[in-house]
C-alpha cells in the first residue's frame, strides 16, 4: 500500500494510510501514514469497539489535510484490553531449544504435532475459517524447512518470499492453536508466549540476528519478528 501510495498522488489523489509496523513505514516513507500501536491484524484496535475504530479511522483522514510529505504520526491512544474466554492455560508445555537440544528441526516439528489437535479443534468451532495458507507449503513442511535451515546455520536468502509466508502461516497457526485452550487471556500474554516461550518463537528471533547482521537485510526482520519482547532470546 505504501508504493501504491505514490502512483496515486501522481495522479493527483491524495493518500493516506495505517501502519502496524512502524519501522517498515519508515522505511518506505509514504506520503501520509498514522501508526498504531496495536496487535499486528487489528489496525482499529479492539474489535467491535466502534466508538474507538472511528476515532482511529478520523485519525487517519485528517492526515489528508497535510500538503505536504512524507509524513508519519502516532497515534495517542492504546486499544483497549479484550478479554477472550479460549486461552492458552493449557496443558501443553513449551520448551525452547537450547544449546543441548537435538536440533531445531526436532523441537519445532515436535512442538507443531503437540499444537496439531488444539487447532484442528479451533478450526472446527470457527466452521473451518483459518488464517494459515499464505504459503505454498504446508505448516508441517515449513517447520521442517525453517528446523533445517537452522541446524545448518543458513539464511533463506534466495528465497525470502517463501521466508515471509512460512513465518506468517506458522504465527497464525499457534495463535489459533492457542486460543482454542481452555484458560483466560488477552493479546499481550499471547504475544509473550509465542514470542518468549515457545520453539517458533526462538527460531524467528534467530533468523532476526541473522537479518539484522546481514547488509542486504537489514531491514527485513521488523516485518516478520516482534518490535520488542520480553524476556530473553534463545541461547542456542
Amino acid at each position: 500500500m505504501s508504493a501504491l501510495s505514490y502512483f496515486l498522488e501522481r495522479d493527483g489523489l491524495a493518500t493516506t494510510g495505517i501502519s502496524l509496523v512502524r519501522e517498515n513505514t519508515e522505511n518506505m516513507q509514504p506520503p501520509r501514514a498514522l501508526w498504531v500501536p496495536f496487535p499486528l491484524g487489528r489496525p482499529l484496535g479492539k474489535p467491535g469497539d466502534a466508538a474507538f475504530q472511528h476515532r482511529v479511522i478520523a485519525a487517519g483522514l485528517a492526515l489528508l489535510h497535510r500538503e505536504k510529505g512524507p509524513v508519519l504520526e502516532d497515534y495517542p491512544e492504546d486499544a483497549p484490553e479484550v478479554n477472550i474466554e479460549e486461552a492458552p492455560a493449557c496443558p501443553i508445555a513449551f520448551a525452547r531449544p537450547s544449546k543441548e537440544a537435538a536440533g531445531w528441526t526436532a523441537a519445532l516439528c515436535k512442538e507443531l504435532q503437540t499444537l496439531m489437535p488444539w487447532h484442528d479443534l479451533g478450526r472446527r468451532r470457527r466452521g473451518g475459517r483459518t488464517l494459515v495458507g499464505l504459503s505454498a507449503k504446508t505448516i508441517q513442511e515449513n517447520c521442517e524447512k525453517l528446523g533445517r535451515l537452522l541446524d545448518e546455520g543458513r539464511l533463506p536468502m534466495d528465497d525470502l518470499a517463501w521466508f515471509k509466508a512460512a513465518t506468517e502461516d506458522a504465527k497464525s497457526f499457534y495463535l489459533e492453536a492457542l486460543t482454542a485452550q481452555p484458560g483466560d487471556y488477552n493479546q499481550q500474554a499471547l504475544d509473550n508466549l509465542l514470542w518468549n516461550k515457545t520453539a517458533l518463537g526462538a527460531a524467528i528471533q534467530k533468523f532476526n540476528a541473522g537479518f539484522k547482521a546481514h547488509p542486504d537485510t537489514a531491514t527485513f526482520s521488523v516485518i516478520v519478528g516482534p518490535r520488542a519482547t520480553e524476556g530473553p532470546e534463545s541461547d542456542a
